[in-house]
């Protein structure tokens, strides 16, 4: 045992000790002891044990006081609840640090001072027995005092932090949860301070917040203190890094988006009383990321070296929660709390449940999406805290941003709308463990919304959050995965938004069949190549600001391009690996490409788009050569540097075997070639020439998939846009059905994958049918047709079994 009676130093102590200096001690020193050796960096303290507590509860004889201050309260009272918790705080408070404690606090602050300068800074954080429990987080349910220097100020702060047990949310967390007040007691963290006030700190995540899906570490950042990120005060950066190529050597940054991050906590000036204060942050940082990808990629290797180190000594998967922090003046990377995650690892994961939002109105209000789900509800606008117990049950909660004061009220509400926020702040976290949805970070939604307007709160739409005018209908889909068998014709998914890819990647699937680059582009990039390329060609001045705009976190207009179009594509190919995930490049008409900014100076009109400059014939096209470059630049990215080699390509609307080549060719000069690294090429089989030819572009490509839209107007002579003759446009008239017979039988001739990738197979549960006696190799469906359609093709394959045809 250790001398002291009321101090364990952070080398002393193991996560065995939780009972004696609560959670966030316990995993802090077992960090220090253990993980130190293996690179990660934690600010070296001590802890003041739970026995202090109890001790200075018995000292100052209140034990019976507070049991009698909180016996029957009724925590939805809120009024009553700020009263009694009040009170049980001044009972600490007036108690006093009892002098044998305190003389063991100064020993050892003193000694922290001597590792690391007179009256050293600290942060004075508490830590309760019953907290960062796999199950329950109590996550800023008490007090952190931060920039505390010398013995008063420590002294003050202390006795505060015991107090801490008892404010409010805290007390009405511990009911909530079924937790004894009185055999929960409170430890108090000493740390050294990371100048972090001087540079940026953050939340880290070991997986996916919204969705649960476990392959990624998501760190989210702004400038200065951590208490902004955690409280919703800023809208901070974001970073995605993949842990599976991560840990084979690439560089795996999927995704990252930059913050507003408009202010920042650092130290108060001089001799203040005020230990941190906000300043503005100027606004050619705010555009900056808070991080270096080497930073971001360090951070990344923290969180993995400890969920592995936790999930080896549990015996169980443990994805972590994590806070980290940057010194500004040594230019180190801190952890400064680890915890176990408590929401989405505690979901079941036999059971998927889906949201689906059945009639959409007008959008009021878009930010962050914080869940899956959808909920309604009329507004109710809190402005001050002092307004808290006006709130009812079941209204939608809109503030500028919330606080754990406010958790006594955050679950009775419907969902919950704040201004201000990231996706790991307060109103995030709390929404996320009481299962409702949130749109945080929206910005103004307190001024646009009014009190008593009825909404409709969806989050079950990828990483916007939409809130919409009026009640609206939903339903709830909700299939059990426990005996659900898998189809031996390979079920593929249609995606194009990377918005949605972790969510979807759980229905059950054989990986993506069709992601489409040029919805990439339209959504991640609105930017022609080519006015990227050449810039002296766009002539409005508006259309250049606001390129400008776009790409001015980059380090040239192209790069903005290459990026962007990589994390949109590395993020699907990622949410799906190690599946095969086939990107089609771009297949825009020229009136669709004319509509992106600069579009309009590289395109021709032309009379029928449809099937005019489209698709592979534009690829080695002078007109379009160097904008397919940075396409090419960008897969090669995803492929090679972020090490997704589930990536398969696909070629377009290829109408002869000459252009076919061509692409192949330009691809090569483009460092994308058939076969290295494994790198597969399929074509579209859409033209009747592809069917016709079949044998001949086995030769070429590694596979086909048929494009049912396309391969039915040009075999029936049908513009599939004309409303004059939409009934015309039949996918299983018996030509489009013989078409597609030929072109399943050839590529089985030739040893080549067949798929099909229309809209057909998720419209018609008939034609998923045919296509399972033709024996394709895998059918892409939408989404939301993804189970339909399995079930059905499991009905098919039994009946033809049953029938003695092989298959």
């Amino acid at each position: 045992m250790p001398e002291n009676r009321y101090i364990r130093w952070f080398k002393e102590t193991t996560i065995e000790d939780v009972p004696l200096v609560g959670g966030k001690n316990a995993s802090l020193g077992e960090m220090y002891r253990e993980l130190s050796l293996q690179g990660i960096k934690i600010p070296n303290g001590f802890s003041v044990t739970a026995e202090a507590y109890w001790q200075l509860l018995k000292k100052g004889d209140i034990l019976e006081k507070l049991k009698a201050t909180l016996n029957g309260l009724e925590i939805s009272d809120v009024g009553e609840l700020a009263r009694r918790g009040k009170a049980a705080r001044d009972l600490i408070l007036e108690a006093g640090i009892p002098n044998e404690i305190w003389e063991e606090i100064k020993i050892a602050y003193a000694q922290l001072c001597e590792e690391y300068g007179p009256d050293t800074d600290v942060a004075v954080r508490s830590s309760a027995t019953a907290e960062d429990l796999p199950t329950a987080s109590f996550a800023g349910q008490q007090e952190t005092y931060l920039n505390i220097r010398g013995y008063p100020a420590l002294k003050a702060a202390c006795i505060r932090c015991f107090a801490s047990l008892f404010t409010d949310r805290a007390i009405s967390y511990r009911v909530t949860h079924g937790f004894d007040h009185f055999k929960v007691a409170l430890s108090i963290g000493i740390m050294k301070m990371v100048r972090s006030d001087l540079a940026s700190s953050g939340v880290i995540f070991t997986l996916d917040t919204e969705t649960g899906f476990r392959d990624v570490v998501f760190i989210t950042g702004a400038y200065g203190l951590g208490e902004n990120v955690v409280q919703g005060q800023v809208n901070p950066d974001e970073f995605y890094v993949f842990k599976p190529t991560f840990r084979e050597g690439f560089r795996p940054i999927i995704r990252k988006k930059v913050g507003s991050k408009a202010i920042k906590m650092i130290y108060g000036q001089g001799d203040s009383k005020v230990l941190t204060r906000n300043v503005e942050v100027p606004e050619a940082e705010r555009e900056r990321f808070c991080l270096s990808e080497e930073e971001v990629l360090t951070l990344a290797t923290y969180a993995l070296t400890i969920e592995t180190y936790y999930s080896k000594k549990f015996g169980e998967s443990r994805p972590m929660d994590l806070e980290w922090a940057k010194d500004g003046l040594t230019g180190e990377l801190f952890i400064v709390q680890a915890r176990p995650e408590t929401v989405q690892s505690q979901k079941r994961l036999d059971v998927l449940e889906t949201y689906v939002l059945e009639k959409k109105s007008r959008i009021l209000v878009r930010g962050s999406s914080v869940g899956d789900k959808i909920a309604s509800g009329k507004a109710h606008i809190i402005s001050d805290i002092s307004n808290l117990p006006a709130f009812r049950k079941g209204e939608i909660l809109i503030a500028d941003t919330t606080t754990p004061d406010w958790e006594p009220i955050m679950k009775t509400a419907a969902a919950i709308i704040t201004n201000k926020g990231g996706r790991t702040c307060h109103a995030a976290i709390v929404s996320r463990e009481l299962g409702i949805p949130a749109v945080v970070g929206a910005g103004n939604a307190s001024e646009v919304l009014k009190d008593g307007l009825e909404l409709t709160v969806s989050c079950a739409e990828g990483e916007t959050g939409l809130v919409y005018e009026g009640i609206l209908p939903f339903r709830v889909d909700s299939l059990s995965l426990k005996a659900l068998k898998r189809p031996r014709t390979k079920i593929m998914m249609n995606l194009g938004n990377p918005d949605e890819a972790f969510g979807l990647s759980q229905i059950p699937n054989d990986g993506i069949g069709l992601a489409r680059l040029e919805f990439l582009i339209n959504s991640f990039i609105g930017v022609h190549p080519m006015a990227l390329v050449h810039p002296e060609k766009v002539k409005a001045p508006e259309i250049l600001r606001k390129i400008e705009g776009l790409t001015r976190n980059y380090a040239s207009w192209e790069a903005y391009f290459v990026e962007r179009l990589a994390e949109g594509v590395g993020t699907i190919a990622a949410a799906f690996f190690p599946k095969p995930v086939v990107v089609r490049l771009s297949d825009f008409k020229t009136n669709e490409y004319a509509s992106l900014l600069g579009g309009s100076y590289f395109e021709l009109e032309e009379n029928n788009p449809m099937i005019g400059f489209r698709g592979a014939s534009r690829y080695s096209d002078i007109r379009y050569r160097e904008g397919f470059a940075l396409e090419c630049r960008a897969l090669k990215k995803v492929r090679d540097e972020m090490g997704l080699r589930n990536l398969i390509l696909m070629i377009p609307f290829c109408r002869t075997l000459e252009e076919g080549k061509k692409v192949l060719a330009e691809m090569e000069r483009n460092e994308l070639v058939r076969g290295e690294n494994g790198l597969q090429v399929y074509v579209m089989c859409e033209i009747p020439n592809n069917v016709l030819l079949i044998d001949e572009f086995s030769a070429l490509f590694d596979g086909f998939s048929i494009g049912s839209n396309d391969l039915t107007q040009l075999t029936l002579g049908v513009d599939r846009d004309s409303e004059l003759l939409a009934a015309e446009f039949d996918e299983q008239d018996p030509g489009v059905l013989k078409m597609i017979s030929l072109a399943i039988q050839g590529a089985k001739r030739n040893g080549r994958h067949s798929g099909i990738c229309g809209q057909a197979p998720s419209d018609y549960p008939e034609f998923a049918e045919f296509l399972v006696r033709e024996k394709i190799d895998s059918i892409s469906l939408n989404p939301d047709s993804v189970m339909k359609i399995t079930l059905k093709v499991l009905e098919a394959e039994k009946k033809l079994a049953s029938q003695k045809e092989s298959f």
